[in-house]
């Protein structure tokens, strides 16, 4: 009957309203939590978001969220229990095809070096362990007894590599490990060889000496609010790319940077609004000032630098990634 009655179709265009303004109300109420929590927008990349929304969804009105308690007891052992067989089957594959040890240090928020343990296969890398190594990591010894816990707890039998950066503690570390296991064999990072290798260039004169200037200028400009903020304006809000203390190829990257808002500098120190700012007469602003407009060496020197590196970059790009 309803087909043939005249309510229909304003009825369902009155539902379609209702719908929007509902799934509106739904997507602020989710916006609100994000907001307010801090959480980061690509928190909804997530491959657990939509399953999540879906199995809410679909349980319909009613719904009572998992209380705190709740979420630290059964539904933690629950998903511990899921990985423990997710686990077994990259065992499977471990046992079948072999697998790579990798090892990764890195420095945390409270400057404590941690060290994280990775195995990957065919089915993928997987996430063994981390450990606290701020006061063993210049430790061969400890380093070693480290790895070989390791490879015993996967099966020697199973290892056909271990991969650890190229630091001198852990070549020991690697030729100590194959000269006890026959099969394995240690090889090193090649991100971190790449990096090692950058960093040779860095010394050398000509690289040296502008990649010193560079800095020079990229710490005027991030260091003083107004110059920041005239940059900006010049270059619609692009940045250029500060060198990191512990990758060398941040430092060849800022050069590719900055000499790409290169006419763009030039046009910001040649502007009426520097000559007539306070920083113009600054000591700090006139050397800034000089090597950007007239040291007739900078930019020749920056592309020569890029130039003569951009290969390796290019590589440890994509080895990094």
């Amino acid at each position: 009957m309803d087909k043939f009655t005249t309510s229909q179709p304003r009825q369902s265009t009155l539902n379609s309203k209702w719908k929007q303004e509902e799934k509106k109300k739904v997507c602020r109420k989710i916006g609100r939590f994000m907001y307010s929590k801090c959480l980061p927008f690509n928190i909804v990349n997530d491959p657990y978001w939509f399953p999540m929304i879906d199995a809410v969804a679909n349980f319909g009105p009613g719904f009572k969220p998992p209380s705190m308690h709740e979420l630290r007891t059964w539904i933690l052992k629950e998903e511990v229990n899921d990985l423990s067989i997710i686990m077994e089957d990259h065992k499977k594959f471990w046992k079948q095809y072999g697998c790579s040890i990798m090892s990764d240090g890195w420095t945390d928020g409270k400057s404590r070096c941690l060290i994280n343990f990775l195995v990957n296969s065919p089915a993928g890398t997987w996430f063994m362990k981390s450990i606290d190594a701020s006061d063993t990591i210049k430790n061969g010894e400890l380093m070693f007894k480290y790895l070989d816990e390791v490879v015993e707890e996967i099966g020697e039998e199973n290892v056909v590599q271990v991969i650890t950066d190229n630091a001198s503690n852990y070549v020991n570390v690697g030729m100590r490990l194959m000269e006890k296991m026959s099969r394995l064999r240690w090889t090193p990072c090649a991100s971190h060889c790449i990096d090692l290798m950058l960093e040779d260039i860095g010394k050398l004169n000509v690289h040296a000496t502008t990649l010193s200037r560079a800095r020079q200028v990229v710490k005027f400009i991030y260091g003083h609010t107004w110059v920041l903020s005239l940059m900006r304006t010049f270059t619609k809000n692009h940045e250029l790319i500060h060198p990191a203390i512990t990758r060398f190829a941040t430092a060849f990257l800022t050069l590719q940077s900055l000499y790409k808002q290169k006419q763009t500098l030039i046009a910001m120190f040649s502007s009426e609004k520097w000559c007539s700012s306070t920083w113009a007469k600054k000591v700090e602003g006139v050397k800034t000032r000089s090597t950007v407009l007239f040291d007739p060496n900078f930019w020749p020197h920056v592309v020569f630098c890029i130039k003569t590196t951009v290969p390796l970059v290019s590589v440890l790009r994509e080895v990094d990634s």
